[in-house]
């Protein structure tokens, strides 16, 4: 008996089969983000090959993750147009016929890095996405945060570089993190990507400045022992530095943070951590049945 995991993308879903602990990956595929249909018919092909015995999914959102909810497992407003207000966790059910746990493809990813990765021996461990969009999950003594919703920590209102005219993409808020620092802002701002925009510092000052504002937001409100980056725009390795000098320069001694090198870190698990996270969700609801 294997289990299964899926990490869903905007551009592509990874899909995963372990041999019981969610570590050890024996087969993965990467399959085009098309339409429902097209997408998932392909996700079944590949799990079809496989006795699973229940399967976990990391998705993109935002979602419905209120269990009391009508709509319980259906993406919302999302900006793929295809997904909108789709069945994902209904249709998954209905495809397996196995137990399917879902959750966000942060609060995953963190719950992966938390077990096996840069938050491990560490109680509370908040893992950042920083790429096309920003989000955010917290796993606390080993159980993802969640209030009424998912969070949606890449809509924190930040203040401005006093020299950026940029005035954010986010369409909802502008000038949020999101639509200030995000993978999607930097192309907006500059008119490149940021694998462009490798040798100008400029550009990776004003993103480490908009970072650690947020960051040092995150640490007062929820004092994490360990803030994990990743995400594609996070491949810019001089951007760790620069965000632990503005969180230190921002934070202006009000709290004692210990190491900043061994607070704000990079993710460990080489860009499974969604995959595997996504399998760890059936590993957690587990543990949770036998309490």
């Amino acid at each position: 008996m294997h289990i299964g995991g899926i990490e869903a993308g905007g551009t592509k879903f990874v899909c995963a089969v372990s041999e019981e602990t969610s570590r050890n990956i024996i087969d993965k595929v990467s399959i085009p983000t098309t339409d429902p249909k097209e997408t998932l018919r392909e996700v079944k092909r590949f799990f079809d090959k496989y006795d699973i015995k229940a399967l976990g999914i990391a998705s993109f959102g935002p979602l419905d993750l209120d269990k009391k909810s009508e709509t319980y497992g259906c993406f919302l407003n999302t900006p793929k147009e295809k997904w909108k207000h789709y069945p994902l966790l209904q249709q998954l059910r209905e495809n397996f016929s196995i137990p399917v746990f879902m959750d966000t493809d942060v609060n995953a990813a963190c719950l992966a890095e938390y077990k096996y990765g840069a938050g491990r021996g560490a109680d509370t461990s908040l893992y950042i996405t920083v790429g096309t969009g920003i989000g955010a999950g917290l796993v606390q003594n080993g159980s993802i945060y969640q209030g009424k919703n998912h969070s949606e920590m890449g809509h924190v209102i930040i203040k401005k570089h006093k020299d950026d005219s940029f005035d954010g993409c986010c369409p909802y808020h502008g000038s949020c993190l999101e639509g200030m620092a995000s993978g999607f802002a930097i192309e907006r701002r500059y008119g490149k990507t940021g694998t462009e925009l490798v040798d100008n510092d400029k550009v990776w000052e004003i993103e480490a400045y908009y970072l650690a504002q947020a960051l040092m937001n995150y640490y007062v409100i929820l004092r994490p022992e360990k803030i994990i980056l990743g995400g594609g725009v996070m491949k810019q390795e001089k951007l760790y530095p620069l965000i632990r000098q503005y969180f230190t320069e921002q934070m202006n001694g009000y709290l004692d943070v210990g190491s900043v090198d061994e607070l704000i870190v990079a993710p460990e698990l080489n860009d499974e951590q969604g995959v595997i996270g996504a399998m760890e969700l059936i590993n957690r609801s587990s543990s949770n049945s036998r309490q």
